[in-house]
């Protein structure tokens, strides 16, 4: 079995790369989470290292062998936890990993089905069964630190500034306002108004991971 792979990076594609090593070169499929972060680990000299999950793919009459690669055993460790989950096998959990693990691992403790919702291939059904399977079970990724290296998603520039605005009324800094912005559209990349952003703050806030406001005296 395939544990871990090391050598010159020749191509990067969307969801693979291509490392050669002693001559041969190896396909590994990555999670776009794991993806976000790859270029900060490329050294000098072009080379990569990955810890991989291997398996095969059983196609029809065929058995094709897979590589997954993570940057380290705790990404692995919780790829693992996730295809625990019935219906999830290792080629739906790599494309479903689009958010930060913390990210997700948080929103599994929290049983926060719309930010699951969110996750490709992941429906309302699929999102039960994941918090059925794992909830109470993922708390430690989420310490993970991951949250800086998958950029925030696209969200409109006025729905994002019109937050930010109303969170000034409310007397938080603009430093302040803008982070639980951001950290509000990562942990729910669908939202579509300024409602939707402030909701999310609001339910971080109340889960315990935003501060309360500096209010002027």
């Amino acid at each position: 079995m395939i544990s871990r792979i090391a050598g010159k990076l020749i191509r990067k594609e969307d969801s693979n790369v291509i490392v050669e090593v002693n001559g041969i070169s190896y396909e590994v499929f990555v999670p776009p989470a794991v993806m976000n972060a790859l270029d900060g680990n490329i050294q000098p000299d072009g080379t990569l290292g990955l810890i991989t999950y291997y398996y095969h793919h059983v196609e029809q009459s065929k058995s094709i062998p897979i590589l997954i690669g993570f940057l380290n055993e705790i990404e692995k460790d919780f790829f693992e936890q996730f295809i625990t989950v019935s219906g999830i096998g290792p080629k739906a959990a790599c494309k479903a990993l689009s958010l930060p693990f913390s990210v997700i691992a948080d929103a599994i403790d929290r049983a926060d089905l719309t930010l699951l919702k969110t996750l490709p291939g992941i429906g309302e059904q699929k999102a039960k069964e994941i918090l059925a399977k794992l909830q109470g079970k993922v708390g430690r990724f989420g310490l993970i630190q991951d949250r800086d290296s998958t950029p925030t998603p696209k969200v409109k520039t006025d729905i994002r500034d019109e937050a930010v605005a109303v969170l000034l009324q409310l007397q938080y800094r603009k430093r302040e306002a803008q982070d639980m912005v951001n950290k509000a559209i990562t942990r729910n990349p669908g939202v579509e108004s300024c409602e939707d952003i402030l909701n999310e703050v609001y339910r971080q806030r109340t889960h315990g991971k935003v501060n309360e406001p500096n209010l002027k005296r």
